[in-house]
Protein backbone atom coordinates (compact mmCIF):
# COMPACT_ATOMS: atom_id res chain seq x y z
CA UNK A 1 0.00 0.00 0.00
CA UNK A 2 1.65 3.39 -1.11
CA UNK A 3 -0.47 5.84 0.00
CA UNK A 4 -3.33 6.34 2.76
CA UNK A 5 -6.58 7.83 1.60
CA UNK A 6 -8.74 9.40 4.14
CA UNK A 7 -13.03 10.35 2.49
CA UNK A 8 -14.91 10.93 6.17
CA UNK A 9 -18.15 13.17 6.11
CA UNK A 10 -21.01 11.78 7.11
CA UNK A 11 -23.55 14.24 8.68
CA UNK A 12 -27.05 13.75 9.15
CA UNK A 13 -28.90 17.53 8.81
CA UNK A 14 -31.72 17.89 11.39
CA UNK A 15 -34.75 18.59 10.12
CA UNK A 16 -37.37 21.42 11.87
CA UNK A 17 -40.92 20.90 10.73
CA UNK A 18 -43.05 23.97 11.79
CA UNK A 19 -46.75 23.57 11.63
CA UNK A 20 -48.31 27.39 10.74
CA UNK A 21 -51.98 27.03 13.31
CA UNK A 22 -53.89 29.16 15.55
CA UNK A 23 -50.98 32.03 16.91
CA UNK A 24 -52.79 31.32 20.38
CA UNK A 25 -51.33 27.51 19.56
CA UNK A 26 -48.29 28.27 17.75
CA UNK A 27 -45.46 28.71 20.76
CA UNK A 28 -47.16 24.84 22.24
CA UNK A 29 -46.80 23.42 18.37
CA UNK A 30 -43.18 24.24 18.01
CA UNK A 31 -42.00 22.90 20.50
CA UNK A 32 -44.02 19.82 20.55
CA UNK A 33 -43.18 20.05 16.45
CA UNK A 34 -39.60 20.44 16.48
CA UNK A 35 -37.29 17.36 16.08
CA UNK A 36 -33.56 17.16 15.52
CA UNK A 37 -32.03 13.69 14.83
CA UNK A 38 -28.82 13.26 16.42
CA UNK A 39 -26.28 12.80 13.62
CA UNK A 40 -25.26 8.82 13.02
CA UNK A 41 -22.21 7.71 14.51
CA UNK A 42 -19.40 7.65 11.48
CA UNK A 43 -17.77 4.20 9.93
CA UNK A 44 -14.24 6.07 9.98
CA UNK A 45 -12.37 7.04 13.18
CA UNK A 46 -9.03 9.04 11.65
CA UNK A 47 -6.72 11.36 13.55
CA UNK A 48 -2.91 12.54 13.28
CA UNK A 49 -0.26 12.95 15.89
CA UNK A 50 2.63 14.58 16.61
CA UNK A 51 5.22 14.05 19.28
CA UNK A 52 8.25 15.80 20.45
CA UNK A 53 11.07 14.86 23.26
CA UNK A 54 14.14 12.92 22.91
CA UNK A 55 15.86 10.92 25.49
CA UNK A 56 18.99 10.76 27.20
CA UNK A 57 21.55 8.27 25.84
CA UNK A 58 22.77 5.61 27.84
CA UNK A 59 26.66 5.57 26.46
CA UNK A 60 27.26 9.19 26.33
CA UNK A 61 25.00 10.70 29.29
CA UNK A 62 23.79 13.24 26.37
CA UNK A 63 20.21 14.40 25.03
CA UNK A 64 19.22 13.52 21.91
CA UNK A 65 16.16 15.16 20.28
CA UNK A 66 13.46 12.89 18.78
CA UNK A 67 10.18 13.72 16.87
CA UNK A 68 7.73 11.49 15.69
CA UNK A 69 4.64 12.40 12.79
CA UNK A 70 1.40 9.78 12.95
CA UNK A 71 -1.84 9.43 11.05
CA UNK A 72 -3.75 6.50 12.35
CA UNK A 73 -7.24 5.50 10.44
CA UNK A 74 -9.93 2.99 11.13
CA UNK A 75 -13.10 1.70 9.38
CA UNK A 76 -15.61 -0.65 10.74
CA UNK A 77 -18.85 -0.81 8.50
CA UNK A 78 -22.30 -3.12 8.14
CA UNK A 79 -22.56 -2.86 4.26
CA UNK A 80 -25.08 -5.57 3.30
CA UNK A 81 -27.29 -7.84 6.02
CA UNK A 82 -24.49 -9.92 7.00
CA UNK A 83 -21.73 -8.69 6.10
CA UNK A 84 -18.80 -6.35 7.78
CA UNK A 85 -15.54 -5.01 6.50
CA UNK A 86 -12.77 -3.91 8.88
CA UNK A 87 -9.52 -1.75 8.16
CA UNK A 88 -7.30 -0.11 10.25
CA UNK A 89 -3.70 1.44 9.67
CA UNK A 90 -1.11 3.40 11.41
CA UNK A 91 2.12 5.50 9.73
CA UNK A 92 4.70 6.14 11.96
CA UNK A 93 7.34 8.86 10.80
CA UNK A 94 10.25 9.08 12.86
CA UNK A 95 13.01 11.37 13.16
CA UNK A 96 15.95 10.13 13.44
CA UNK A 97 14.35 6.97 12.01
CA UNK A 98 13.80 3.83 13.43
CA UNK A 99 16.51 1.48 12.58
CA UNK A 100 16.35 -1.20 10.60
CA UNK A 101 13.72 0.89 8.73
CA UNK A 102 14.71 4.03 6.59
CA UNK A 103 11.90 6.96 7.15
CA UNK A 104 8.31 5.93 8.34
CA UNK A 105 6.58 2.49 9.35
CA UNK A 106 3.18 1.63 8.38
CA UNK A 107 1.49 -0.87 9.95
CA UNK A 108 -1.58 -3.03 9.09
CA UNK A 109 -3.33 -3.76 12.38
CA UNK A 110 -6.53 -5.15 10.51
CA UNK A 111 -7.70 -5.79 7.14
CA UNK A 112 -10.65 -8.38 6.81
CA UNK A 113 -14.22 -9.41 6.07
CA UNK A 114 -16.69 -10.82 8.38
CA UNK A 115 -19.66 -12.89 7.80
CA UNK A 116 -22.88 -13.84 9.74
CA UNK A 117 -23.67 -17.13 8.33
CA UNK A 118 -26.07 -17.14 11.37
CA UNK A 119 -27.27 -15.25 14.17
CA UNK A 120 -25.13 -17.69 16.09
CA UNK A 121 -22.44 -18.17 13.51
CA UNK A 122 -19.70 -15.89 12.40
CA UNK A 123 -16.33 -16.51 9.78
CA UNK A 124 -14.03 -13.52 9.43
CA UNK A 125 -11.21 -13.66 7.10
CA UNK A 126 -8.01 -11.54 6.18
CA UNK A 127 -5.60 -9.90 8.49
CA UNK A 128 -6.76 -10.08 12.13
CA UNK A 129 -5.37 -8.67 15.25
CA UNK A 130 -6.37 -11.82 17.85
CA UNK A 131 -5.68 -11.07 21.04
CA UNK A 132 -6.27 -13.32 24.12
CA UNK A 133 -5.18 -12.95 28.16
CA UNK A 134 -6.92 -11.44 30.82
CA UNK A 135 -3.94 -9.75 32.12
CA UNK A 136 -2.92 -6.41 31.68
CA UNK A 137 1.38 -6.17 31.78
CA UNK A 138 2.02 -10.12 30.61
CA UNK A 139 -0.44 -12.29 28.64
CA UNK A 140 0.87 -15.97 28.81
CA UNK A 141 -2.18 -17.05 26.07
CA UNK A 142 -1.58 -13.96 23.95
CA UNK A 143 -0.31 -16.80 21.05
CA UNK A 144 -0.12 -14.42 18.64
CA UNK A 145 2.34 -11.40 19.43
CA UNK A 146 5.31 -12.82 18.32
CA UNK A 147 7.30 -10.31 15.76
CA UNK A 148 3.46 -8.23 15.69
CA UNK A 149 4.81 -4.41 16.78
CA UNK A 150 6.05 -3.14 13.73
CA UNK A 151 6.30 0.11 15.43
CA UNK A 152 6.67 0.87 19.27
CA UNK A 153 5.05 4.55 20.46
CA UNK A 154 4.46 3.43 23.78
CA UNK A 155 5.31 0.99 26.66
CA UNK A 156 2.14 1.14 27.72
CA UNK A 157 0.97 -2.50 27.52
CA UNK A 158 -2.51 -1.25 26.49
CA UNK A 159 -0.60 0.68 23.52
CA UNK A 160 1.47 -2.43 22.42
CA UNK A 161 -1.55 -4.66 22.40
CA UNK A 162 -3.66 -2.22 20.09
CA UNK A 163 -0.78 -1.20 17.74
CA UNK A 164 0.44 -4.38 16.66
CA UNK A 165 0.16 -6.19 12.88
CA UNK A 166 -2.66 -8.49 12.79
CA UNK A 167 -2.07 -12.21 11.08
CA UNK A 168 -3.48 -13.25 7.86
CA UNK A 169 -5.99 -16.13 9.29
CA UNK A 170 -9.83 -17.60 8.38
CA UNK A 171 -12.18 -17.68 12.29
CA UNK A 172 -15.06 -19.14 12.78
CA UNK A 173 -17.06 -18.38 16.02
CA UNK A 174 -20.07 -20.65 17.39
CA UNK A 175 -22.46 -18.90 19.84
CA UNK A 176 -24.73 -20.76 22.06
CA UNK A 177 -26.51 -20.12 25.27
CA UNK A 178 -23.39 -21.87 27.15
CA UNK A 179 -20.81 -19.91 25.80
CA UNK A 180 -18.69 -19.75 22.61
CA UNK A 181 -16.18 -22.11 20.49
CA UNK A 182 -13.91 -20.53 18.28
CA UNK A 183 -11.61 -21.88 15.76
CA UNK A 184 -9.07 -20.19 13.82
CA UNK A 185 -6.35 -20.76 11.03
CA UNK A 186 -3.38 -19.24 10.46
CA UNK A 187 -1.43 -20.37 7.62
CA UNK A 188 2.69 -19.95 6.46
CA UNK A 189 2.68 -17.23 3.56
CA UNK A 190 6.16 -15.37 3.42
CA UNK A 191 9.88 -16.30 5.22
CA UNK A 192 11.86 -13.59 4.54
CA UNK A 193 11.64 -10.53 6.28
CA UNK A 194 10.82 -6.93 5.30
CA UNK A 195 11.60 -3.33 6.40
CA UNK A 196 10.13 -1.24 3.88
CA UNK A 197 8.05 1.35 5.19
CA UNK A 198 4.99 -0.17 3.42
CA UNK A 199 4.96 -3.75 3.03
CA UNK A 200 2.72 -5.71 5.20
CA UNK A 201 5.52 -7.79 5.80
CA UNK A 202 3.84 -11.33 6.00
CA UNK A 203 7.16 -13.37 7.18
CA UNK A 204 6.57 -11.00 10.83
CA UNK A 205 3.17 -12.63 11.57
CA UNK A 206 2.34 -15.37 9.02
CA UNK A 207 6.31 -17.56 8.81
CA UNK A 208 4.62 -20.65 9.93
CA UNK A 209 1.01 -22.56 10.02
CA UNK A 210 -1.18 -22.00 13.25
CA UNK A 211 -4.00 -23.28 14.93
CA UNK A 212 -6.08 -22.12 17.78
CA UNK A 213 -9.13 -23.26 19.57
CA UNK A 214 -10.48 -21.57 22.45
CA UNK A 215 -13.55 -22.36 24.41
CA UNK A 216 -15.48 -19.67 26.74
CA UNK A 217 -18.34 -21.50 29.01
CA UNK A 218 -20.71 -19.45 30.65
CA UNK A 219 -20.79 -20.20 34.00
CA UNK A 220 -22.52 -16.50 35.74
CA UNK A 221 -21.75 -12.52 35.51
CA UNK A 222 -18.96 -12.89 38.34
CA UNK A 223 -17.01 -16.22 37.38
CA UNK A 224 -15.57 -16.29 33.89
CA UNK A 225 -13.11 -18.90 32.39
CA UNK A 226 -11.25 -19.51 29.00
CA UNK A 227 -10.02 -22.54 27.86
CA UNK A 228 -7.21 -22.60 24.73
CA UNK A 229 -5.10 -25.01 22.73
CA UNK A 230 -2.57 -23.61 20.08
CA UNK A 231 -0.23 -25.39 17.57
CA UNK A 232 2.07 -24.26 15.45
CA UNK A 233 4.73 -25.85 13.28
CA UNK A 234 7.85 -27.71 14.65
CA UNK A 235 6.45 -26.51 18.07
CA UNK A 236 4.32 -28.85 20.66
CA UNK A 237 0.74 -28.51 21.37
CA UNK A 238 0.52 -25.57 23.80
CA UNK A 239 -2.23 -25.16 26.26
CA UNK A 240 -3.51 -22.05 28.16
CA UNK A 241 -6.45 -21.14 30.73
CA UNK A 242 -7.36 -17.54 31.42
CA UNK A 243 -9.41 -17.11 34.45
CA UNK A 244 -11.18 -13.88 36.20
CA UNK A 245 -13.44 -13.43 39.33
CA UNK A 246 -15.59 -10.28 40.64
CA UNK A 247 -14.82 -10.74 44.07
CA UNK A 248 -16.92 -7.22 45.07
CA UNK A 249 -18.21 -4.25 43.06
CA UNK A 250 -14.41 -2.77 43.26
CA UNK A 251 -11.96 -5.71 42.84
CA UNK A 252 -11.21 -8.21 40.35
CA UNK A 253 -9.15 -10.96 40.12
CA UNK A 254 -7.67 -13.27 37.36
CA UNK A 255 -5.78 -16.24 36.43
CA UNK A 256 -3.81 -16.41 33.24
CA UNK A 257 -1.71 -19.75 32.38
CA UNK A 258 -0.30 -21.45 29.53
CA UNK A 259 2.00 -24.49 29.59
CA UNK A 260 3.60 -27.41 27.38
CA UNK A 261 6.86 -28.83 26.18
CA UNK A 262 8.96 -26.50 24.86
CA UNK A 263 12.89 -25.51 24.85
CA UNK A 264 13.77 -22.75 26.84
CA UNK A 265 14.44 -19.32 25.52
CA UNK A 266 17.78 -19.46 25.51
CA UNK A 267 18.06 -22.67 23.53
CA UNK A 268 15.27 -21.33 20.79
CA UNK A 269 17.41 -18.29 20.11
CA UNK A 270 20.81 -20.78 19.23
CA UNK A 271 18.64 -22.50 17.28
CA UNK A 272 17.22 -19.76 15.15
CA UNK A 273 20.77 -18.30 15.39
CA UNK A 274 22.25 -21.74 13.71
CA UNK A 275 24.44 -21.73 16.91
CA UNK A 276 25.09 -24.38 18.71
CA UNK A 277 22.06 -25.58 21.73
CA UNK A 278 21.54 -28.15 24.33
CA UNK A 279 18.12 -29.63 23.84
CA UNK A 280 16.61 -29.07 26.61
CA UNK A 281 13.03 -29.47 25.81
CA UNK A 282 10.81 -29.93 28.91
CA UNK A 283 6.94 -29.11 30.17
CA UNK A 284 7.57 -24.86 30.85
CA UNK A 285 4.78 -23.14 32.52
CA UNK A 286 3.76 -19.21 31.66
CA UNK A 287 2.10 -17.54 34.61
CA UNK A 288 0.39 -13.85 35.17
CA UNK A 289 -1.94 -13.48 37.85
CA UNK A 290 -3.15 -10.58 40.31
CA UNK A 291 -5.77 -8.31 40.73
CA UNK A 292 -7.24 -4.88 39.96
CA UNK A 293 -9.27 -2.44 42.20
CA UNK A 294 -11.20 0.28 41.27
CA UNK A 295 -12.23 3.13 43.67
CA UNK A 296 -15.24 5.69 43.74
CA UNK A 297 -13.37 8.51 42.02
CA UNK A 298 -12.17 6.57 39.06
CA UNK A 299 -9.10 5.73 40.47
CA UNK A 300 -8.22 1.91 38.89
CA UNK A 301 -5.04 -0.03 40.56
CA UNK A 302 -3.42 -3.46 39.12
CA UNK A 303 -0.89 -5.56 41.33
CA UNK A 304 0.65 -8.30 38.87
CA UNK A 305 3.05 -11.58 39.24
CA UNK A 306 4.85 -12.96 36.52
CA UNK A 307 6.64 -16.23 35.85
CA UNK A 308 8.01 -17.44 32.26
CA UNK A 309 9.25 -20.98 32.74
CA UNK A 310 11.52 -20.36 29.62
CA UNK A 311 13.15 -17.64 31.04
CA UNK A 312 16.52 -17.27 32.95
CA UNK A 313 17.29 -17.53 36.33
CA UNK A 314 19.98 -15.31 37.87
CA UNK A 315 23.15 -17.75 37.24
CA UNK A 316 22.41 -18.33 33.51
CA UNK A 317 21.11 -14.43 32.90
CA UNK A 318 24.67 -13.55 34.56
CA UNK A 319 26.86 -16.33 32.62
CA UNK A 320 25.91 -14.77 28.97
CA UNK A 321 26.10 -10.90 30.07
CA UNK A 322 28.72 -9.61 27.96
CA UNK A 323 28.71 -11.97 25.40
CA UNK A 324 27.97 -12.02 22.04
CA UNK A 325 24.87 -14.19 22.47
CA UNK A 326 23.84 -11.85 24.86
CA UNK A 327 22.81 -8.83 22.48
CA UNK A 328 21.57 -12.07 19.96
CA UNK A 329 18.88 -12.94 22.85
CA UNK A 330 17.66 -9.68 23.56
CA UNK A 331 17.08 -8.55 20.42
CA UNK A 332 14.66 -11.71 19.49
CA UNK A 333 12.89 -11.31 22.76
CA UNK A 334 12.41 -7.92 21.91
CA UNK A 335 10.51 -9.43 18.46
CA UNK A 336 8.48 -12.45 20.59
CA UNK A 337 7.91 -9.76 23.54
CA UNK A 338 9.00 -11.94 26.20
CA UNK A 339 10.97 -11.13 29.31
CA UNK A 340 14.39 -12.70 29.27
CA UNK A 341 14.11 -14.12 33.39
CA UNK A 342 11.44 -15.97 34.99
CA UNK A 343 10.50 -13.28 37.40
CA UNK A 344 8.49 -10.37 36.53
CA UNK A 345 6.44 -7.89 38.75
CA UNK A 346 4.14 -5.20 37.72
CA UNK A 347 2.49 -2.56 39.26
CA UNK A 348 0.07 -0.17 37.35
CA UNK A 349 -2.38 2.59 37.99
CA UNK A 350 -4.78 4.84 35.83
CA UNK A 351 -6.83 8.02 37.11
CA UNK A 352 -10.10 9.20 35.02
CA UNK A 353 -11.08 12.58 35.96
CA UNK A 354 -8.11 12.89 38.35
CA UNK A 355 -9.33 15.91 40.14
CA UNK A 356 -9.73 17.93 36.85
CA UNK A 357 -12.59 17.42 34.30
CA UNK A 358 -10.50 15.32 31.51
CA UNK A 359 -7.62 14.87 32.71
CA UNK A 360 -5.95 10.96 33.18
CA UNK A 361 -3.35 9.98 34.81
CA UNK A 362 -1.25 6.72 34.14
CA UNK A 363 1.71 5.27 35.80
CA UNK A 364 3.44 1.79 35.54
CA UNK A 365 7.13 -0.03 37.06
CA UNK A 366 7.59 -3.41 36.01
CA UNK A 367 10.53 -4.92 37.86
CA UNK A 368 12.61 -7.74 37.02
CA UNK A 369 12.90 -10.01 39.82
CA UNK A 370 15.69 -11.77 38.71
CA UNK A 371 18.34 -8.52 38.03
CA UNK A 372 16.23 -5.81 40.08
CA UNK A 373 16.03 -4.26 37.58
CA UNK A 374 13.25 -1.32 36.67
CA UNK A 375 11.15 0.41 33.54
CA UNK A 376 8.85 3.44 35.64
CA UNK A 377 6.77 5.34 32.89
CA UNK A 378 4.53 8.03 33.68
CA UNK A 379 1.75 9.98 31.24
CA UNK A 380 -0.60 13.07 31.85
CA UNK A 381 -3.30 13.00 29.28
CA UNK A 382 -5.91 15.93 28.87
CA UNK A 383 -8.77 15.42 26.61
CA UNK A 384 -10.92 18.08 24.37
CA UNK A 385 -13.77 17.65 22.20
CA UNK A 386 -11.10 16.73 19.20
CA UNK A 387 -8.11 16.45 20.19
CA UNK A 388 -5.62 15.24 23.35
CA UNK A 389 -2.74 16.46 24.83
CA UNK A 390 -0.19 14.36 26.82
CA UNK A 391 3.39 14.58 28.42
CA UNK A 392 4.81 11.19 28.80
CA UNK A 393 7.67 10.17 30.92
CA UNK A 394 10.10 6.93 31.00
CA UNK A 395 13.22 5.62 32.89
CA UNK A 396 15.40 2.65 32.34
CA UNK A 397 17.12 1.88 35.54
CA UNK A 398 19.75 -1.38 36.43
CA UNK A 399 22.93 -2.82 36.33
CA UNK A 400 24.90 -2.84 33.33
CA UNK A 401 23.70 -6.23 31.34
CA UNK A 402 20.17 -6.21 32.79
CA UNK A 403 16.78 -6.48 31.73
CA UNK A 404 16.58 -2.38 31.43
CA UNK A 405 19.96 -1.28 32.39
CA UNK A 406 21.15 -2.38 29.16
CA UNK A 407 19.29 -0.31 27.53
CA UNK A 408 19.84 2.37 25.02
CA UNK A 409 18.38 4.92 26.59
CA UNK A 410 18.04 6.06 30.83
CA UNK A 411 15.20 8.69 30.34
CA UNK A 412 12.86 9.44 27.52
CA UNK A 413 10.55 12.54 27.20
CA UNK A 414 7.57 13.23 25.27
CA UNK A 415 5.03 15.73 24.41
CA UNK A 416 1.87 14.56 22.35
CA UNK A 417 -0.48 15.97 20.43
CA UNK A 418 -3.50 14.05 18.83
CA UNK A 419 -6.13 15.51 16.77
CA UNK A 420 -9.10 13.74 15.11
CA UNK A 421 -10.80 14.42 12.15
Amino acid sequence: MKRLLLCIALVIPARWVLAQEDSDLQALQLADQFSAQPAAPSNWRAFIEGSVGGAVLRSTDTFQAEQRASLDVRYDDTFAPGWRAVFSDRLDAYNPAQKPFETAINTIRESYLSWQAQTDLLFDLGRINERNGVALGYNPTDYFKNNAVRSAVSVDPNSLKENRQGSVMLRAQKLSDNGSVTLLYSPRLEQTPSYADFNPDLAATNSNNRWLLSYSPKFSNEFNPKLLIFKADQMPTQFGLNLTNLVNDAMVVYLEWSGGRQLSQLAQAEQLLAMPYQNDEAFRNRISTGLTYTTENKLSLTAELEYNGAGLDQQPWNAIAGSPLYGRYRYWLQDIQESPTKRTGFVYASWQDAGINHLDLSAMERVDLVDSSRLSWLEARYHLAHAEFALQWQRNSGSRFSEFGATAQTQIWALVGRFYF
